[in-house]
């Protein structure tokens, strides 16, 4: 499929889901498209944000929630308040400060999704350590306080909730000594209090292992403290290559697997980050960007896709 690439700030239009794109809109096309044909329009950024954290300290990040959530049924009579579900993330972001700034002005919108399968819901927070998850079902949004402070994928907040309570059993440290039969078990190796966890990469599986983690996790003196924990909970969640793919013959690179990795300090507006390429844990300081004076840009995550190796001397 051709592609036509948009001048800076012509995507506003479409963003309001205008049927038409003009002449004097378009920078470029990406071959040459017959006339009436069908082809990928994209903005003069290219982007959409996936997660972030704004100057208050209010962040926000969205996870796929296909086959429970979906959205109002697009109207192009509301196009003025009409919002897709990937530009979410930013009208959030750009406009609000608090979670109860957000619940109150989410009923001014209309959430459509651009593509009926590719459904999402959201996790916010706060400064103040509140977070919350927000889920639309049926066109319907929920939000739910999420004590918890843990996401994943499908299924539902709720229903992940639930579901922790087949795991009852789990504690931390070790299993106690027992008696069988006149024989005496003991655990077989340290955390055997975890026994059960479940280890896969499925969303209910990550969602069980990831809030026993953090719940189990010691608070930390510092922010930066935090984050370094936060980054040694996050490496068990890395999805490596190719184990979404049954065929061992047609297994993509870097999308079926774990592209980044953040945790964003939200007292000292820091997002921390690193990514497949490079565990260099790289961070950006908002609090150093005058964002009176700073325009819209983007950078890489990686200026180099390599992996930099520290090689360590022996001393003769």
């Amino acid at each position: 499929m051709h592609k036509v690439y948009l001048k800076p700030g012509k995507e506003d239009s479409l963003k309001r889901f205008h049927p038409w794109i003009f002449s004097g809109a378009i920078a470029r096309f990406d071959g040459e498209p017959d006339e009436g044909e069908v082809v990928e329009v994209y903005t003069s950024k290219k982007e959409f944000i996936a997660e972030g954290i704004n100057e208050a300290g209010l962040s926000a990040g969205l996870f796929f929630f296909p086959h429970y959530g979906g959205y109002k049924t697009y109207d192009a009579a509301q196009n003025q308040r009409t919002l897709a579900d990937l530009q979410v993330t930013e009208w959030l972001l750009s406009q609000f400060s608090t979670i109860d700034e957000v619940k109150a002005a989410l009923s001014s919108v209309r959430v459509v999704g651009l593509e009926k399968t590719a459904v999402v819901h959201w996790r916010i927070g706060e400064p103040s350590g509140r977070q919350v998850v927000l889920e639309i079902v049926g066109g319907v949004p929920h939000f739910y306080e999420n004590e918890v402070g843990v996401l994943t994928n499908a299924p539902g907040f709720e229903w992940q909730l639930t579901n922790l309570n087949n795991y009852v059993n789990l504690h931390p440290g070790d299993a106690s000594v027992q008696k069988l039969s006149g024989i005496t078990l003991q655990p077989t190796g340290g955390n055997s209090g975890f026994l059960g966890i479940p280890g896969d990469a499925t969303p209910p599986s990550r969602f069980v292992r990831a809030a026993f983690y953090r719940g189990t996790a010691p608070q930390r003196a510092t922010g930066f403290d935090t984050v370094q924990q936060c980054f040694h909970l996050l490496n068990n969640f890395d999805i490596p290559i190719g184990i979404e793919y049954s065929q061992a013959g047609d297994i993509p690179d870097i999308p079926s697997a774990t592209q980044w990795t953040s945790a964003i300090d939200l007292t000292n507006r820091k997002v921390y980050y690193k990514t497949a390429y490079n565990n260099s844990i790289r961070c950006i300081d908002l609090k150093a960007i005058d964002f009176s004076k700073v325009k819209y840009q983007s950078q890489p995550l990686d200026k180099i896709q390599e992996q930099p190796v520290e090689m360590v001397k022996i001393p003769r």
